[in-house]
Parts: C-alpha cells; sequence; structure tokens
C-alpha cells in the first residue's frame, strides 16, 4: 500500500478510538440510532458465523445503496448457486428495510465503526473472499486493514461531488492512497471520473459505467393493497411528497394549500426519509388545520384527510405507484437530493428542489431534457402541482424521464462481469 503522512495519523488515532467509539455508540443507542440487540456488532462483534465457502462481502452506506445491490445480488447468486453473501450497512434504517428482501444465502451485519481493533475482529471473524464497497463511505481503517489482507477489492457506483473534491484536494495523498486500494472502480459519471483522476488515482482502474439505480429495477410493491387504496380514492387527484427532510414538510403543506384550492378533493402523500418523525410532523399538521391520517396508526385516507402520513418503512414501491407526480424531498433544503430512478422507472412526474448535488448529473440530463420540474419555493411547487394536476402533462413529464433514466441500464451487467472474473480467480487459487 502506499504511503500518505495524513492517512498514517489517521490510522495510528485509529488504534486509540475504542473508548470514544463506545461513548458514540452509547449515545446513538441512547438516541435510538443504533439497534440495542445488536449493538456489539459495531463493535466488530458478529452476531452469526460465517459460513463456509467463497464469501463475498457488499458494504452499501444507506436505504438507497442496499437497494440497488439486491439486484446484482440476485444474478450474481444465480450464476454462483454455492456462493454465500455478506452485506452491511451503517443504520439502523437501512437494516430493517433490507432484512426481509435480502436474497438467499445473504447475510446482514452492521459496519463495524472506524476504529481499527473493532475492524480487525469483523475482518478476523469473516474473512471476506472479495470486498465490494458502493457509492461514497470510504472509512479509511476498514479499507486498509482489508487491502492488508490481500482481500480483491471493487468500488461501485462511485460518486464525487465538487463539495467532496474540494475537501479531498486538502488530503490528495490520503486520497489517492485509499482510492488506490481498490482493484477497479466503477463511477456513475464522467464528473466522477475526472475528479478521481485529478487526485491522481490510476486512471486504468477507473471506468464509467452509469449507476445500478437505473439498473435496478422497480421498487416492489403489495398489488393488493395497491388494489384496495386506489379503489378508496378511486377519482381523487394525489401528489407524493417523497423522502422529505426537516423544514420541507412545512413547505410541502405551504404548497398543498395553494394547490388545494384548485382541486378541493387533492390528497398530499407524504412519506418522509425518517418515517420516526411521523408523530411530530402530525403534530406539526394539524397544529396548523389539516385533516391529517397516519399510516403507522393504521388508518386509510378517508374522503376528508388533506394529507395522508405514509410514516412506514419499506413502501415507496407502493406511493410512486399510487401517485402520478412526486416531489422529491432532501432538495428543497439543503441535503443533497435524492434517488429520481424509482420514480422515474414507476411512472410517476418528477418535481425538485434546486439542492441536489448528491446526484447532480442525472439531475441535469432530467432537466434539460425537460423530463422534470425544478422548484425553488414552496409557491413555485404549489403551481407546479396544480400544472401537473392536468393527466397529460403528468404522463409527458414521467415518460420523459423514464426514457433518460432507462437509457444507462448497463452498470449491473457490466458489475456483474467483473466480480464473475473477480469470483472465478479466487475460487482457482489453490
Amino acid at each position: 500500500m502506499a504511503f500518505s503522512i495524513g492517512l498514517a495519523a489517521y490510522l495510528a488515532v485509529s488504534n486509540r478510538l475504542v473508548g470514544f467509539a463506545n461513548r458514540k455508540l452509547e449515545a446513538r443507542l441512547a438516541e435510538g440510532k443504533e439497534h440495542p440487540d445488536r449493538i456489539a456488532e459495531r463493535r466488530g462483534e458478529a452476531s452469526l458465523p460465517r459460513p463456509k465457502g467463497t464469501l463475498v462481502w457488499f458494504h452499501a452506506a444507506s436505504v438507497g445503496e442496499s437497494l440497488s445491490l439486491l439486484n446484482l445480488i440476485e444474478q450474481m447468486l444465480d450464476d454462483f448457486p454455492d456462493l454465500n453473501v455478506l452485506m452491511t450497512t451503517g443504520t439502523r434504517t437501512s437494516a430493517d428495510l433490507i432484512q426481509t428482501r435480502l436474497p438467499p444465502q445473504t447475510i446482514h451485519q452492521f459496519v463495524p465503526l472506524d476504529a481499527r481493533p473493532f475492524v480487525r475482529k469483523f475482518l478476523a471473524h469473516w474473512q471476506p473472499d472479495i470486498a465490494i464497497w458502493t457509492e461514497s463511505e470510504l472509512w479509511p481503517a476498514l479499507i486498509a486493514e482489508t487491502k492488508k489482507r490481500g482481500t480483491p477489492m471493487l468500488l461501485l457506483n462511485a460518486r464525487m461531488s465538487e463539495k467532496s473534491h474540494k475537501k479531498w484536494r486538502w488530503l490528495p495523498g490520503a486520497a489517492r492512497v485509499l482510492l488506490g486500494s481498490f482493484d477497479r472502480i466503477f463511477v456513475q459519471d464522467e464528473t466522477t471520473a475526472n475528479y478521481f483522476r485529478k487526485l491522481r488515482v490510476q486512471g486504468d482502474k477507473i471506468e464509467v459505467t452509469g449507476s445500478l439505480k437505473e439498473s435496478g429495477g422497480a421498487l416492489p410493491h403489495n398489488e393488493a393493497e395497491r388494489l384496495r387504496l386506489s379503489d378508496q380514492l378511486k377519482t381523487r387527484p394525489v401528489w407524493l411528497a417523497a423522502s422529505t427532510h426537516e423544514g420541507e414538510e412545512e413547505l410541502a403543506a405551504i404548497a398543498h394549500a395553494q394547490a388545494i384550492k384548485a382541486s378541493h378533493r387533492l390528497l398530499l402523500i407524504l412519506a418522509p426519509r425518517h418515517p420516526e418523525r411521523g408523530p411530530d410532523i402530525a403534530a406539526m399538521l394539524r397544529d396548523r388545520g389539516w385533516n391529517v391520517s397516519v399510516r403507522s396508526e393504521g388508518a386509510d385516507p378517508e374522503p376528508a384527510t388533506q394529507i395522508y402520513l405514509a410514516d412506514t418503512l419499506g413502501e415507496m414501491g407502493l406511493w410512486y405507484r399510487v401517485a402520478p407526480v412526486t416531489f422529491l424531498g432532501g432538495s428543497l433544503v439543503e441535503i443533497g437530493g435524492h434517488n429520481p430512478y424509482e420514480p422515474a422507472a414507476l411512472g410517476s412526474a418528477i418535481v425538485h428542489g434546486p439542492h441536489v448535488a448528491s446526484a447532480e448529473e442525472i439531475y441535469d440530463r432530467l432537466d434539460t431534457s425537460a423530463a422534470a420540474k425544478q422548484v425553488t419555493t414552496a409557491e413555485e411547487l404549489g403551481e407546479v402541482i396544480v400544472e401537473l394536476l392536468e393527466p397529460h402533462r403528468a404522463a409527458a413529464l414521467a415518460h420523459a424521464a423514464w426514457e433518460v433514466t432507462s437509457s444507462g441500464a448497463g452498470a449491473t451487467d457490466r458489475a456483474l462481469a467483473e466480480i464473475t472474473e473477480m469470483i472465478d480467480h479466487v475460487e482457482a487459487q489453490p
């Protein structure tokens, strides 16, 4: 492994981070951010035995990344039925959601905090034969220790924003060493490839393949539940505010107040990014005079319901199918935006705010192709919702988005081909 003073200093400190990491875990546990029965996994202590045979380890930072991997893992297991898969994520939400969707022979564990003793314990138990990271979560100790073991490493779906690149420029040696630890790097777009090259990552390791989310397939749903809700709603117009963050629920309500003047029966389905915020959101909306029904309480959208709070996990495939128009949150506040591939795949017209740095390239493609609408205020959002209440306008926008987002659907095939080569190489070793 090449040398970086900054990285060496981090790794030296990481050796002594156990006390700090334990205090951090206790604080997160008290806040409900860690699973109380699985907290030991965050210290590198496995809760399950390692399966025999070849083990491919996938690490995904969050919900969207882990879901984007499921289709790839299923195809890989079709080709290698005796293979075993370990998937790690870092959030409780991601674990709760993917547990019910994991393909056969796939184990989920929480990734250890990046204290070197935790990382070594994790790797000593699981001994992965191949390690695959996705997107942008690069933990230095985890990468360094995996590389030290001689494990083949692949970075998939990599992306780097301008903001992230500016940060890495202060530690170019560390960036070069960490990214250079991977045998191959598949990036989502040419912008990311250029940023990596500027950080002096070896050019022949980098390949632009597009996003796994483009080829991840449509989100699943319960068709019986969709039919039941559709029967309840009948001809009632609906729009969806999806993956909203703090501050955006108020903005969505302002937009709804404007749009409802043009369509008195209009229903807003509000699906917050973090469903545990549901009680606070419901209280805020009711204080402002809205008639709110809450899904986690078992309520349905009644005829008098103005806002239906969809504060549950794993049902976004349902809401995108029910609502012909979707405002994607994390974009009217400075979060960076969320995945537009999911609503596009299911025919829901896309509206978003200006803060989409985390997926800038695909949003640029959508906007320049007249396949999405950008708004900057709640009032503008309300105006666009009224415009898209006309079915032909929403349908045209949705069709354009589907064409844009399905144009690069080869990322999964390319990733599968590379992983196949790695598996064949590992299994050919004596």
